[in-house]
């Protein structure tokens, strides 16, 4: 439990300073002070921007799914589509763009399923959770330079089993399977 009765200390920031700016990311020097103790440090947090992921529902509920090349982890990653959210971009509509973009498909209708904070230890940004229902290939795709994708769909039930099987393993995207699926058993329990 945290709040005035926790006796939990929120530490005060002091100072930040720019250490790198990059493409991805901004990475910060921050100073904190703790309020009791009165000790001061130096943390380093990444300022990315925020993200959107989307999780995109056809019509024979598959869902649509990306394979692509991640440099992180040198290795291909099964995924959902998902990006950057540009500034002042508003997060539902962030998340049809980069569905179309990736994948070419386009959905009648988009709702936000939750937001996550990706790694609340060393970075500031929030990753948006959209579900996009009605999901139909409209078009060809616009990657941009870097990127390279393969597109699937997959039963919805076969997606979860992935999830749970190790198959998907960006935490991410767990995070995103992990909020629809309560909306996806509902649905399937109305039969639709």
């Amino acid at each position: 439990m945290t709040g005035p009765d926790s006796g939990l200390s929120r530490w005060e920031k002091q100072t930040r300073s720019s250490l790198a700016r990059t493409r991805v990311f901004d990475l910060d020097q921050v100073r904190y002070r703790h309020p009791r103790r009165g000790n001061e440090r130096d943390f380093i947090v990444l300022q990315p921007p925020d993200w959107v992921n989307v999780l995109a529902l056809t019509p024979e509920h598959e869902l649509v799914l990306v394979r692509q090349f991640r440099f992180g982890i040198d290795d291909f990653a099964l995924e959902i589509p998902g990006g950057v959210i540009e500034t002042g971009e508003d997060r539902l509509v962030a998340g049809a763009r980069e569905l179309l973009e990736e994948t070419g498909y386009q959905g009648s209708a988009v709702q936000l399923l939750g937001t996550v904070i990706p790694n609340p230890a060393i970075q500031s940004n929030r990753c948006h959770i959209a579900l996009v229902t009605g999901a139909v290939s409209v078009g060809a795709t616009t990657w941009d330079a870097d990127e390279e994708i393969e597109i699937s769909l997959c039963p919805v039930d076969e997606v979860l089993a992935q999830a749970r099987n190790g198959r998907i393993g960006h935490s991410l995207v767990l995070n995103a399977l992990f909020l629809f699926e309560p909306w996806w058993r509902k649905m399937k329990g109305r039969g639709v």
